[in-house]
C-alpha cells in the first residue's frame, strides 16, 4: 500500500541579497519517510526548514500539508503541524517537566490529548533517562539536555512532519542512537514524516530514508 503524501512544496526559492541559495525547489514527503538535506555549510538548510514552517516569509513557490495550504490551516495550526525544532533550544525557568507541560495552555494545544507523563517517561527510558531528568532545572541543563528537552517537548505534539536541525549536535553516540531509534518508532506509530539536517554524514546514512541536496 501506498504512503499518503502528506506535505508537497513547489518552486521554492531563497535569495540573500545578490545570492540565490536555491530556487526552482520542489519536494515531497511521504508518511513514514525521513527526508535527510544535503548541503555545505550556508547552503541554506536551517532557512529551508525555517520557510518549511512558515517561520521565515516564502520568496517564491507553494507548501501544502494534506492538499491544504497555510491559509487554508490558519498559521498556528500549520506551525502545530509542521513543527521546526532548532539546533540551539532554550529552556524556561523552571524544571524540564514545566517546560513539558507550558505549551499545553496554548488554545492551539487544547484540541489534543494534553499531557500524558507515561509517555514522557517511556521516551526517557529510551533514551536511558531516569524520570528524575523531569526535576531537573531547565535553565542549568547542558546543550545536550537541552536537545532532549526540546525533542520530547516537540515528540508529545505529534506533529505531521517533524523539522530537525541537527538534533543530535551535542549528544554522544550512544544517546545520538537512542534519539534515532526513538524517532523511527515515533514515526511508525502515525501518518508522520521527519525533514532533518545533520553534519554527520554516517548519520545521513543510518536515518534516511532518501536525501535532498540543496543546489543553486
Amino acid at each position: 500500500m501506498d504512503c499518503p503524501l502528506l506535505l508537497r512544496a513547489e518552486g521554492l526559492q531563497r535569495q540573500l541579497g545578490d545570492r540565490r541559495l536555491w530556487s526552482r525547489l520542489d519536494l515531497e514527503l511521504a508518511a513514514g519517510e525521513r527526508l535527510g538535506l544535503l548541503g555545505p555549510s550556508g547552503a541554506g538548510k536551517t532557512l529551508l526548514l525555517r520557510a518549511m514552517a512558515l517561520l521565515d516569509p516564502l520568496q517564491a513557490g507553494s507548501i501544502r500539508l494534506q492538499g491544504r495550504s497555510p491559509q487554508g490551516w490558519g498559521l498556528p495550526r500549520w506551525r502545530s503541524l509542521v513543527l521546526y525544532l532548532a539546533q540551539r533550544p532554550v529552556a524556561h525557568a523552571g524544571t524540564v517537566e514545566a517546560n513539558l507541560r507550558s505549551p499545553w495552555r496554548f488554545q492551539e494545544r487544547r484540541r489534543q490529548a494534553g499531557w500524558r507523563p507515561g509517555r514522557i517517561t517511556s521516551w526517557l527510558a529510551a533514551l536511558g533517562r531516569d524520570p528524575s531528568f523531569l526535576n531537573y532545572d531547565a535553565e542549568r541543563l547542558s546543550g545536550g539536555e537541552l536537545q532532549l528537552l526540546a525533542l520530547l517537548r516537540a515528540l508529545q505534539f505529534d506533529p505531521s512532519v517533524l523539522l530537525l536541525d541537527e538534533p543530535t549536535a551535542s549528544l554522544d553516540g550512544t544517546t545520538t542512537n537512542a534519539v534515532e531509534t526513538l524517532l523511527i518508532s515515533w514515526l511508525a506509530a502515525g501518518p508522520r514524516a521527519l525533514l532533518f539536517t545533520s553534519h554527520d554524514g554516517d548519520q545521513v546514512q543510518r536515518l534516511a530514508t532518501r536525501t535532498l541536496e540543496l543546489q543553486p
